[in-house]
């Protein structure tokens, strides 16, 4: 079997358990191959951690969990250290974060401190103990969801951390159909002990080595950089896309056309993942109305006024 028809079976183990989010459960997977990680925003009870839950069943990949709350501290993620009597050495208790897969929870319900703890493992892949770094096992990836700004006890994730999530994804409430299919599974019980694992480690490994192998032609590198650059001149944003945001667009365009079953990234590749890559990216003037929708609408007018390369 190909590698991306394996990778086409975790998308359809992933929706047994994902009821009519076909798009939102793509992204993440192409997410995940571009080594990237995902935020998913919408209110609750949408199945923002159903997702995150059968993504880790149906990869074989270790799954911990943190529900985020104000008393969440840095070192119940990062660890401890514990002092051994019988050795008398402190030793290593590693934390929630020493996973393949990390669900963090309502993370805008954390603390800046918890916060910015999780921000060294998503960049550096390691965490930092009484100044001793402990690496975190390969492959490692975050999947958090975040309840929207002004619910209760929220507040919005700084724009530093935000800039580290590939994408920014929204569920939304089901179609009426679908909503009456995640019903019947529901009374029918055991919708998670459907999805089965049909990946592993190595072979999550050996599909983002064939990531990293697709061909993307200068002339698509120079689209990406033109659409980021945009960004940056828009006269209605305070800040555009960075740097980190150009790479992690471009691994995301490998992904999508891996999971075609091509070995070179089309100007389709960009404008298939364009906005949820890059609007949670762009920061608006202080006292800005429309917030989110006023990004993604943004990210869109760019996209729609930027020309798109034609691949010989």
């Amino acid at each position: 079997m190909h590698e991306n028809q394996l990778a086409a079976q975790v998308v359809g183990e992933v929706k047994k358990a994902v009821v009519g989010k076909d798009e939102a459960v793509v992204k993440t997977l192409l997410a995940i191959l571009a080594r990237g990680h995902v935020l998913l925003e919408d209110i609750p009870g949408v199945g923002k951690t159903t997702m995150a839950i059968a993504f880790s069943k149906a990869l074989g990949l270790k799954y911990n969990r943190v529900q985020f709350t104000p008393d969440v501290m840095p070192s119940d993620l990062t660890g401890f250290s514990l002092y051994n009597k019988t050795t008398g050495q402190m030793e290593y208790q590693p934390g929630a974060l020493l996973c393949n897969l990390f669900l963090a929870d309502e993370l805008n319900r954390a603390t800046s401190r918890t916060q910015s703890a999780l921000l060294e493992a998503m960049e550096e892949g390691r965490v930092t103990v009484d100044g001793a770094a402990h690496p975190i096992p390969e492959p490692f990836l975050v999947i958090a969801t975040q309840n929207p700004a002004g619910a209760s006890g929220t507040q919005l994730l700084p724009d530093s951390q935000l800039d580290r999530f590939a994408l920014r994804l929204t569920m939304g409430y089901p179609a009426p159909a679908d909503e009456m299919e995640l019903l019947q599974r529901k009374m029918r019980g055991g919708v998670m002990e459907s999805v089965a694992q049909t990946t592993d480690r190595e072979q999550l490994a050996r599909m983002r080595e064939l990531v990293d192998r697709v061909f993307v032609d200068d002339a698509i590198l120079d689209y990406i950089l033109r659409l980021v650059r945009a960004t940056r001149s828009h006269p209605q944003l305070a800040q555009g896309a960075s740097p980190r945001a150009a790479i992690s667009l471009a691994n995301l365009c490998r992904a999508s056309a891996f999971l075609r079953g091509r070995d070179y990234v089309v100007p389709e590749d960009v404008k298939y993942v364009w906005a949820d890559a890059i609007a949670h990216r762009l920061v608006l003037p202080a006292g800005a109305a429309g917030g989110v929708h006023l990004a993604a609408a943004i990210a869109g007018e760019v996209l729609n006024t930027t020309r798109a390369p034609r691949l010989r």
